[in-house]
């Protein structure tokens, strides 16, 4: 999803969402997957097709090329890659109308005869297991076995595609690179060969997005933060599990102590919960056997089978009901910094973005019904309150609902609850006038929720923050309250997670920033650069005032140049340099260079101790 004005003042009413599926984009780019598959048999006679669907920024195919004279999986050069774009220009200028139709088991099998991965998926149709994509199929759907044709080609697909392939701007689309893939993301299959393609509305809006490409590479939070010593990853470790090295962790313990802060003025208690937790414990929450392909697997000691814990939720639960509680104490607020392990599949971890041990800003408030707004709309409060501290000024609400279809299944079958509480997030949405945009059939298990969609610098979308309202969980674990009539009533129960994980909002930062922290958030605020021997001394003494001024201060003592140290600041944007010799030992001064250039000579020691410590006591984002 992607919008211009998010972030900006709205009426608060949910702007008509319109699915990627239904765009003219999506078409463009579905219709150009084709087209590139058909370059790629016209060109490569032996290639066996997979599938070929539009993705967020362009499309992909896979190919299975067979093997070289060695017995390796044969794979695709640059070379290959141009020729394969400049046959795709040429069938789209040639205008070929696509060409719609249905046709019965039978003849399907008969048109894909070579096509060995499209013969199983035109059973997996037969059978109403799956799409023409190996996908879970919609169990209320009709089976339909249709093809789109243009020119020559002919394919396994229900659509969506443009009138004709002119309708493909023609200097709007480019292949970008090959990768290997299994079928159908089983290491146990043949691995195919995809083709990663991009496709826009025009040659500007092309170059627009390569441009951003560029910037976001430079930006990239792993080559970042391997440079700015932030994080790595070992092996040995094991994939998915970060260590943050000592300026990661000043990074992590900087945003900590602002959720602490913020928790803090909005009214939460902060708790702790171990890592690991009886099997008995899921089975009651519900996430097992649910959840258990992204659990670790259970360890078992004296008879008892333990899992590490997924999430927070079902020990905060548990201290809710550690004893009887009053209306007089809700809304209860339970926040903690646990941590959290998930086992995600190899080929989705990502940086910090996708990983298996996650530090989650979480938080469960129980709260009576009648006072679910206020508290709603504190935590969305809460949020623009971190969007104004991290400077982040494009965002939109992703309100999330149910479907009928799904009840039992994929959602709670409470559809009373469903309806009520989903009204009641969308009244406070529109009271407010929160932008937000709703969409069909996202819903946690247990009630609506609210995504937080931000934007980078560079553009580049991130689910950061979630606001759920759960109405199941209360039930599984029987938590009540003594209301103010003297009986037992049932709270509700709202999820959290502002900051969303230490990890992702870290990766987040670090491209949102180009690891330009706010003076706040740099692991090292100041860098003390004497120009000679001679002025060691004097800025040792200068690096000691500001750390017990509680600034994270350092003098550079090492034997380089003073120009190389200042480079050395430099590259590892350290905010501010102060560099000192002879006129500054006499005058008591420095002579600052701040991080974006700017300088300010014979400047007393403290004027400069005044203006850092001001810029990390309000969280600036001046320098």
């Amino acid at each position: 999803m992607s919008n211009p004005n998010a972030g900006q003042p709205g009426e608060g009413q949910a702007e008509a969402f319109v699915p990627y599926e239904e765009t003219e984009l999506y078409r463009i780019r579905h219709s150009a997957a084709h087209v590139m598959a058909q370059a790629v048999l016209e060109l490569y006679p032996e290639a066996k097709l997979a599938i070929g669907p539009p993705i967020e920024n362009g499309f992909y195919y896979d190919f299975d090329l067979g093997t070289d004279e060695n017995g390796n999986p044969r794979t695709f050069t640059p070379e290959d890659l141009e020729k394969i774009e400049q046959r795709m220009k040429e069938i789209i200028r040639a205008d070929y109308p696509f060409e719609y139709r249905v046709v019965d088991a039978e003849e399907a099998k008969r048109l894909f005869a070579n096509q060995p991965y499209k013969q199983e998926l035109i059973e997996g149709l037969l059978k109403g297991e799956a799409d023409e994509y190996g996908e879970e199929a919609d169990d209320e759907a009709e089976v339909v076995i249709s093809t789109y044709k243009h020119d020559t080609f002919e394919d396994l697909c229900r659509g969506p595609h443009v009138k004709s392939t002119g309708e493909i701007p023609v200097d709007g689309i480019k292949l970008m690179s090959v990768a290997g893939a299994y079928w159908r993301g089983d290491e146990n299959n043949p691995m195919l060969q995809r083709i990663y393609g991009t496709a826009w509305p025009s040659k500007s809006a092309l170059e627009q997005y390569l441009q951003m490409l560029e910037e976001a590479r430079e930006r990239d939070h792993r080559k970042l933060g391997r440079e700015l010593e932030i994080f790595t990853f070992d092996e040995e470790v094991g994939p998915g599990l970060p260590l943050w090295l000592p300026n990661g962790a000043v990074i992590a313990e900087e945003l900590e102590n602002l959720a602490k802060e913020m928790e803090r003025k909005h009214g939460y208690v902060r708790v702790r919960t171990p890592h690991l937790a009886k099997e008995d414990l899921f089975y009651h929450s519900g996430h097992l056997p649910y959840y258990a392909g992204s659990m670790y697997p259970p360890m078992e000691m004296e008879g008892t089978r333990y899992y590490v814990k997924p999430m927070n939720c079902p020990m905060h639960h548990k201290i809710f009901a550690a004893r009887q509680r009053s209306y007089r104490e809700l809304p209860l607020r339970l926040a903690e910094y646990g941590t959290c392990y998930r086992y995600e599949k190899s080929g989705e971890l990502f940086g910090l973005m996708r990983v298996r041990s996650m530090q989650m800003n979480d938080a469960h408030i129980y709260t009576p019904v009648d006072l679910f707004e206020q508290e709603f709309l504190d935590v969305i409060n809460m949020y623009l309150e971190y969007f104004q501290i991290f400077n982040i000024d494009r965002y939109m609400m992703r309100f999330s609902t149910h479907h009928r279809k799904g009840l039992g299944k994929k959602y709670v079958n409470k559809p009373e609850l469903w309806q009520r509480t989903e009204q009641m997030v969308r009244d406070v949405l529109v009271k407010n006038n929160i932008p937000f945009v709703e969409v069909p059939d996202e819903a946690a298990f247990y009630g609506p929720k609210i995504d937080v969609q931000i934007w980078s610098a560079t553009g580049r979308e991130f689910t950061l923050a979630t606001n759920q309202v759960d109405f199941a969980q209360p039930a599984s674990f029987n938590l009540t309250f003594v209301n103010s009539e003297g009986e037992d009533e049932m709270p509700l129960v709202l999820h959290r997670a502002p900051l969303s994980t230490h990890e992702r909002m870290i990766g987040f930062l670090i491209e949102h920033y180009a690891g330009n922290f706010p003076v706040w958030l740099a692991p090292e605020q100041v860098r003390v650069i004497p120009i000679t021997d001679q002025h060691r001394e004097y800025a040792v003494n200068i690096a000691d005032r500001l750390f017990k001024a509680g600034v994270r201060a350092e003098a550079d003592l090492g034997p380089d140049r003073m120009g190389n140290k200042i480079r050395q600041a430099q590259l590892k944007k350290v905010p501010y340099m102060l560099v000192v010799g002879d006129r500054e030992m006499e005058a008591g001064t420095v002579s600052l260079r701040k991080r974006d250039g700017t300088q300010i000579n014979a400047m007393p020691v403290d004027e400069f101790v005044a203006l850092v410590t001001e810029r990390i006591a309000t969280r600036s984002p001046e320098l």
